[in-house]
């Protein structure tokens, strides 16, 4: 197996842990997942590295690690703790089953729409770019499919890690600093998204976006 055939196999599995992330009941368990695909997103920005010759990927797969697979499961975590660790299984607003079903309509059309992409650097990548781009989909559907705000988090979190992949793949010999302002970026916004949760719940004791409909004055 080559290194371009090892990247687009290693997507596959960012869409599986992607769904599993959108189907947990929990943060606690979304976090534990993220952190698996961030590990295997590590992994692709390692092999994509090896077959391109690009040494620049290996800078990005060290700080992926750190921002990605550490920090940012690491932050959630400490906002459940600080929370008292609230572990409401809540109801998603769609079924798993459509879940599944929209999650799979939305990669079935990001494969068609990079058919027609002619790049020399995706042309051997293009099942890994398909994935990358559905993650921008697969994102909104866990933001607006989740009644736990906590778990809504999570949704950002994947379009960024599509955003990030994407990136990779098609320009995968840009500076060390883009990848650093990326990296920068998500995590002062995972940041500032977990305070204002850990504040939303101590206010208001819930979780449950369906019971902050109403504002309250």
């Amino acid at each position: 197996m080559d290194g371009f055939t090892l990247v687009n196999a290693l997507g596959c599995l960012l869409i599986v842990s992607s769904l599993m992330i959108v189907l947990s009941q929990t943060p606690k368990k979304a976090a534990c997942i993220y952190a698996i695909q961030s590990l295997i997103l590590v992994s692709i920005f390692i092999t994509l590295g090896v077959a391109t010759s690009s040494s620049e990927l290996f800078m990005w797969s060290g700080t992926a690690f750190i921002t990605k697979v550490v920090l940012v499961p690491a932050i959630i975590l400490l906002g459940l703790k600080k929370m008292g660790n609230p572990n409401p299984k809540l109801p998603s607003l769609i079924s798993p089953v459509a879940s599944m079903v929209i999650v799979a309509a939305e990669i079935a059309l990001c494969f068609l729409a990079v058919q027609s992409i002619t790049l020399p650097t995706a042309a051997e990548v293009k099942p890994a770019l398909a994935i990358s781009l559905a993650h921008f989909f697969i994102g909104l559907t866990c933001i607006v499919s989740q009644r736990n705000i906590l778990k809504q988090v999570f949704g950002y979190c994947l379009m960024e890690n599509g955003s990030h992949l994407t990136l990779a793949l098609l320009a995968p010999t840009a500076p060390e600093l883009v990848e650093i302002g990326i990296g920068t970026d998500a995590i002062f916004a995972v940041i500032i998204m977990t305070i204002v949760v850990v504040r939303i719940y101590h206010t208001v004791h819930t979780l449950d976006s369906n019971e902050l409909m109403e504002l309250k004055g």
